[in-house]
């Protein structure tokens, strides 16, 4: 039984790198949405269209301004397996927008560390297999070593962003608008820092 159920998730993950892009296509994948006025996903509403438009101008940000410090780049340089960074995510997805440019930051420092992106609504059962608290909370990144064995799962928020998540959702049941607002403030303030110190120990 343990053996077809292995299998049975091996095959979901085929089929998700078999559906995935490079950074480069994704990238792109926004840029005609953005013409389009459109949005990825099973939901097409003018707010998420609105939002990929906005994310498309983050990554863009996120692109020129990412810096990664001397220490972090020596401990990404020494890592020395190769991997399939596979990150789920979607077009209107804020907090993809500032993770993903990162990783494709990190990844670009290793030859070993391979990136692709997948999307959510369009790979539900792979998504499914990576919940987080039972949502489907993205961006989601799984780490797959040679064999496509999962080695270990990231996201979806970095380490102290997850943090203040949690501790606003106890306090006040919720996610307001004023306080996503306070959470893009952060990752605008942080520069990306936190997740890279967050993939360091991924990578170690």
């Amino acid at each position: 039984m343990e053996t077809l159920e292995h299998t049975t998730i091996k095959d979901i993950i085929q089929d998700g790198l078999a559906n995935s892009m490079s950074y480069e296509s994704y990238q792109e994948l926004m840029t005609t949405l953005v013409e389009q006025q459109s949005t990825t996903g099973n939901e097409k509403t003018p707010a998420l269209a609105n939002y990929t438009m906005l994310n498309e101008r983050r990554m863009k940000r996120w692109d020129k301004t990412v810096k990664i410090l001397e220490a972090d780049l020596r401990a990404i340089q020494q890592f020395n397996h190769k991997v399939t960074w596979l990150v789920i995510s979607e077009s209107w997805c804020g907090d993809a927008a500032h993770v993903i440019p990162v990783l494709k930051k990190v990844a670009d420092i290793n030859p070993n560390i391979n990136l692709r992106i997948v999307l959510r609504d369009d790979n539900p059962e792979l998504m499914d297999q990576f919940l987080t608290n039972g949502g489907r909370s993205i961006p989601k990144l799984i780490i797959l070593d040679e064999a496509h064995n999962v080695v270990d799962t990231y996201g979806p928020r970095p380490s102290t962003a997850t943090e203040m998540v949690m501790a606003y959702k106890e306090a006040h049941g919720a996610l307001t608008p004023e306080f996503k607002e306070d959470l893009q403030r952060w990752y605008n303030k942080d520069k990306g820092q936190t997740i890279i110190a967050d993939l360091v120990k991924v990578l170690s």
